[in-house]
């Protein structure tokens, strides 16, 4: 925790070593721009302390407000306290920590395309592809089958060696 304060704090101030500095790729290693650590400035699980508070720009009341922070805390109501915390962060962690519905937009998603890919599989068996091909007939395969059992292929373990030739049926 020390550690981050402190990064931010150089980063903040600009306080840089030769050899340390950050930059982005296309800078140059001696460039004064401040590349922040993170994307967004807002709280996250964890990073929960940003560089910036949310509010940068203050209205008058809120400007009354920070004069006021400065006082003691305890003639603060609850709601100014509240107030103030929304000033400095975008949310509490019970809020960043709540469930949000998204899995159900995701499921969804999901379902729609399996759906809609079962529609075009079945699209596709009617419309698209062939009839039964005419050798996958009952009466071809028949005929298949005694032809293998006429040239008597395979006659030690195949289909051959479980067909009576003299009583024309399978064996028992």
């Amino acid at each position: 925790m020390f550690s981050r304060a402190a990064r931010s704090l150089v980063m903040r101030t600009g306080l840089r070593t030769r050899g340390t500095g950050t930059h982005s790729p296309g800078d140059a290693a001696g460039s004064q721009r401040r590349m922040t650590p993170y994307v967004d400035c807002y709280a996250q699980r964890s990073y929960p302390m940003p560089d910036e508070p949310f509010c940068t720009e203050l209205s008058e009341e809120q400007r009354a407000l920070k004069e006021k922070e400065k006082g003691s805390w305890t003639q603060l109501s609850q709601a100014e306290k509240v107030a103030l915390y929304r000033l400095q962060f975008h949310e509490t962690f019970a809020e960043m920590n709540h469930r949000s519905n998204e899995w159900k937009t995701v499921m969804g998603c999901v379902f729609f395309f399996i759906g809609f890919t079962a529609l075009v599989i079945w699209w596709q068996r009617v419309y698209v592809f062939p009839k039964k091909v005419v050798t996958l007939t009952e009466e071809r395969k028949a005929q298949q089958l005694q032809r293998l059992l006429d040239m008597k292929s395979n006659p030690i373990q195949g289909l051959a060696a479980h067909w009576d030739y003299e009583k024309k049926e399978w064996k028992k």
